[in-house]
């Protein structure tokens, strides 16, 4: 088991853990916690409510995708959200993988609708390894946001998978997990890009003030 767990305790290039930002932020979040389950639970909200969920800036250049880089900008989208929650996991001792889904949102805004081009997300959540077993978060929408829309937040307790509702708070169809790609020690950027290139046509056709790719 030690053997299977030890990627997931890991730096790597974009779960970067070692970043003395990144540990710094990590320890004044968990204070005296000492639980895996406590220490899990403060990061989720440090990451939830502490960085604003921002789908119109997406930047898919590597550098600009580290956890670090996301713990300065303090915004992202829920796969930066994710790096960076996967990243203070793993500086306090706590196991963790990324998971990407494919999920259509039923409430996508008109303008986000016209910059993606389509109603469906690739979506990015974070796993940790809490009392012998993973754990399903997604912290992408911030509180704010949360009653702004009028969208049910997703709370944690670090014991029970915490995902995205069917349903809002008007009883309206929000989202729907369409598939799954599985679970990774780090961000499996060429399968991500390629993903985006074939969901997202336009992000590398037009110029797109928000968005940076490697070729641009």
């Amino acid at each position: 088991m030690v053997e299977e767990i030890r990627p997931y305790l890991q730096p790597t290039a974009f779960i970067d853990s070692d970043s003395p930002a990144v540990i710094q932020f990590a320890r004044a979040v968990v204070q005296s916690e000492t639980t895996g389950a406590g220490k899990a639970v403060c990061l989720f909200y440090a990451v939830r409510d502490g960085i604003y969920y921002d789908p119109y800036c997406v930047d898919l250049n590597p550098a600009k995708m580290k956890a670090s880089s996301t713990l300065e900008l303090k915004s992202g989208f829920c796969v930066t959200k994710s790096i960076l929650f996967a990243a203070l996991a793993r500086a306090v001792g706590i196991p963790s993988r990324l998971g990407f889904a494919d999920l259509r949102n039923y409430q996508i805004p008109a303008r986000l609708f016209e910059r993606m081009g389509t109603d469906i997300f690739l979506h990015g959540y974070a796993e940790l390894f809490i009392d012998g077993r993973w754990v399903k978060a997604t912290t992408a929408y911030n509180l704010s946001l949360c009653q702004r829309f009028g969208i049910m937040p997703v709370e944690f307790d670090g014991r029970v998978d915490a995902v995205f509702h069917e349903f809002d708070l008007q009883g309206r169809r929000h989202v729907e997990y369409l598939r799954g790609y599985g679970t990774f020690a780090d961000v499996p950027y060429e399968q991500m890009m390629g993903i985006c290139r074939e969901y997202y046509p336009k992000w590398f056709s037009e110029e797109e003030p928000c968005l940076s790719t490697p070729s641009s």
